[in-house]
């Protein structure tokens, strides 16, 4: 990273523009009309006056300006001419021209134009004539709007762009005029032209060249800092503040200084952005807790919560006290991280400091909350400093509240809200929706997006993609299709989540076809399918049998650059595992290892069930073990997997040896756990197989601790949702 002075340092060594004495664009009232060569030798900067470099650029451009310096001409009244030879257009006095051309050509008359003629008239537009028509407008008439006409209709006949020294020209006039918008709209366009390294350094000479006062300079300068940070070329902006500074002694305005900090803070160079707050304050510039507030929120945005708390602490060096705004960005990122107790403390900190907490600062640390599922925290913060009702905090409570499953209590708030005065807004309708969805309750789902459209608040892409998903999770494909196309012609467009989850809804129905008529359309839309669309895509196609085609999917995918996921992986090894086919099981396997991609329980399972279904249990604990070797922790689906491996071949000793192992891990078994056991005493012909189990469960779970009435614990596993209510009891035994 450059820092700070080795910039200055190239600016004044780099391009050493030294301007013997101040030029002054005097007005062309009193040089000849004839003479071109006054503009030129008065004008012109001298190669003497440049470094090499510069020097080389500037003959680089002067003569490109040579080359597209063809004699044009402009003419009064375009549709009233007659092109009598290519490039020569003549005006037609006798017809009638707009009222700019007459006041153009009154003032030029007035000015002592010839331009009295039988047959019209007719000039030429070289640059040189360009530039004093439109000084003679700007000064006779005052409107730099009138030159601006000349300026835009000239262009037009000479059949090319105007020379970067007319835009220039036209600039200051401009400026001079109170038409800084339309100043701002030539800079851009020249900074868009000219964009190679040494462009600024060109744009500074050619605007230094053109001015006539110094205050108009230094504004279009200023300006032209600001386009360049405008277009994020913020380095350019810096190297040209430095040659102004060092060159002319101009400096950007304020504001723009400060825009350019932001630059630099926005483009992750921290050292140059705090070598340039130095700058910024040896000028006496004042700074302010919105300054300071740029770092701090960088430092938090980046996670560097840390950097960002000592830079408010030190906030004092630099003559501020810390405000609610700068409070805000900490303690919002604290609530992000979701460690609302700490950002509780600051708050009632910062209130010990005199500052006063807003709504949005107190709506933040509620979100915190709610976004933790911590209802009764979030309560408190609002009965405690008695915060206004508003759309923000009513959201939070919905939203947690149907990410909890409640939607009973999330549709009471919803509707609470209207109540209170408050409009629910797409936020609001896609929470409420999405809880419906959750629990399975579609038709409200519709209903409410059907009240969404009554009261006229449009759906966003997430309203239509939580409907979509719960459509396809349904089976119901065609009302999927119907809400897709409806999202398209609302003019959103669909994002890679939409095309993702019509993908799963027709690949777990088989419809592969859907499926690659989907890519086939993202890819027409410059969508860019993920990882989550390629792994839906392999699914799809293990789960219908093609796996050698899923594996043909994913070598094809690596070798355009794709990086699979351990996602990936495991469906192809689910896939051969399913038909036994362990060897390229295996090969996958390796294939993860090469991509630097761990496997995780899941690919585990997947292989030991293969092994389970061929009776291979020897090969099982194996593979068993090695995943205990590399520290993976068993899950309670794995547990079943293998213990029904070993009942299912009349193994009862190992198939117990880890029900015994399950539960000292902390891993209860359920109904799962119990049917294999008496699948296993039954193929051993243990009579009353049923009460064996239970005989076994019961003394398995005393021995660890855990005293259950096992009748009442069979009857309950055995209930739908019974293992969650057997394991509450147990616990809390």
């Amino acid at each position: 990273m450059k820092s700070l002075s080795s910039i200055l340092n190239e600016c004044k060594t780099g391009a050493k523009l030294v301007f013997r004495s101040p030029f002054i664009y005097h007005s062309f009232r009193n040089i000849a009309l004839s003479s071109t060569s006054v503009l030129e030798d008065s004008c012109l900067l001298s190669d003497d006056f440049i470094s090499c470099d510069d020097s080389k650029l500037l003959e680089a451009k002067h003569s490109s300006f040579k080359a597209r310096e063809e004699y044009g001409v402009f003419s009064g009244g375009k549709d009233a001419a007659e092109v009598c030879e290519k490039g020569v257009l003549y005006f037609n006095s006798k017809k009638a021209e707009a009222p700019e051309v007459m006041d153009i050509f009154r003032i030029l008359t007035n000015c002592g134009w010839n331009l009295t003629s039988r047959n019209g008239y007719s000039i030429k537009l070289n640059e040189f004539n360009i530039i004093r028509i439109i000084d003679y407008l700007f000064q006779e008439s005052s409107s730099a709007n009138l030159a601006l006409y000349f300026f835009k209709w000239s262009e037009s006949f000479i059949g090319s762009k105007h020379t970067i020294r007319s835009v220039c020209r036209m600039i200051h006039v401009l400026t001079s005029g109170n038409m800084k918008h339309r100043t701002m709209d030539l800079l851009l366009r020249l900074v868009r032209e000219n964009v190679d390294e040494e462009s600024p350094s060109l744009l500074l000479a050619v605007l230094y060249e053109t001015h006539s006062e110094r205050n108009i300079l230094e504004s279009v300068c200023s300006m032209l800092v600001n386009c360049y940070i405008k277009e994020n070329m913020v380095n350019k902006a810096l190297k040209l503040t430095c040659k102004m500074k060092n060159l002319l002694s101009i400096y950007p305005s304020d504001r723009v200084y400060h825009a350019l900090l932001r630059g630099l803070i926005g483009s992750q160079q921290l050292e140059l952005a705090w070598e340039w707050l130095d700058d910024i304050q040896s000028r006496g510039m004042g700074l302010n807790a919105s300054t300071i507030s740029l770092f701090i929120h960088n430092y938090c945005k980046e996670g560097d919560l840390e950097s960002g708390w000592k830079l408010l602490c030190q906030m004092r060096k630099y003559g501020m006290k810390p405000d609610v705004v700068l409070y805000t960005i900490i303690i919002d990122t604290l609530c992000k991280m979701s460690r609302p107790n700490l950002a509780t403390s600051l708050l009632f900190k910062m209130i010990h400091f005199g500052i006063s907490p807003d709504s949005v600062l107190l709506s933040s640390v509620i979100d915190g909350y709610c976004k933790l599922g911590h209802m009764e925290e979030a309560i408190n913060i609002l009965k405690v400093f008695k915060l206004q009702h508003n759309i923000f905090m009513y959201n939070s409570f919905i939203s947690m509240l149907c990410l909890d499953g409640d939607i009973v209590k999330a549709s009471r708030i919803f509707h609470e809200m209207t109540e209170f005065g408050l409009l629910p807004d797409c936020f609001s309708y896609t929470s409420i929706i999405g809880g419906y969805c959750k629990v399975g309750d579609i038709q409200k789902g519709f209903l409410y997006l059907g009240k969404m459209f009554k009261v006229g608040i449009k759906p966003s892409v997430t309203t239509y993609t939580i409907l979509i998903d719960a459509c396809c999770k349904f089976g119901t494909m065609e009302m999927a299709e119907c809400l897709f196309s409806k999202l398209v012609t609302d003019g959103l467009l669909p994002d890679v989540v939409v095309y993702n989850t019509l993908v799963y809804g027709y690949g777990k129905k088989g419809q592969l076809q859907k499926v690659f008529e989907l890519l086939d359309m993202m890819k027409s839309s410059n969508v860019c399918p993920d990882v989550v669309t390629y792994n839906t895509l392999i699914h799809s196609l293990v789960i219908r049998g093609y796996v050698n085609e899923a594996k043909s999917v994913l070598d094809e995918l690596i070798q355009r650059g794709f990086s699979p996921d351990v996602v990936t992986f495991t469906n192809l090894i689910d896939g051969f595992s399913k038909r036994g086919s362990f060897e390229e099981a295996f090969l996958v396997w390796f294939y993860m290892s090469e991509h630097q991609v761990k496997p995780d329980v899941v690919t585990c399972s997947a292989i030991l069930s293969g092994y389970c279904r061929q009776h291979r249990m020897e090969e099982a604990n194996a593979l068993f073990q090695k995943m205990l070797g590399i520290g993976l922790n068993p899950d309670l689906r794995l547990y079943n997997i293998l213990i029904h491996g070993f009942c299912n071949i009349g193994n009862m000793d190992d198939a117990c040896n880890l029900v015994c192992r399950m539960v000292q891990c902390s891993i209860l078994p359920n109904n799962v756990t119990h049917r294999s056991l008496v699948l296993g005493f039954e193929k051993k012909w243990v009579k009353k197989p049923v009460e064996s189990v239970g005989f076994i469960l019961q003394e398995i779970l005393q021995r660890y601790g855990t005293n259950v009435d096992i009748d009442e614990y069979l009857k309950m596993i055995e209930q739908p949702g019974g293992f969650v209510i057997s394991l509450a009891i147990t616990l809390s035994s």
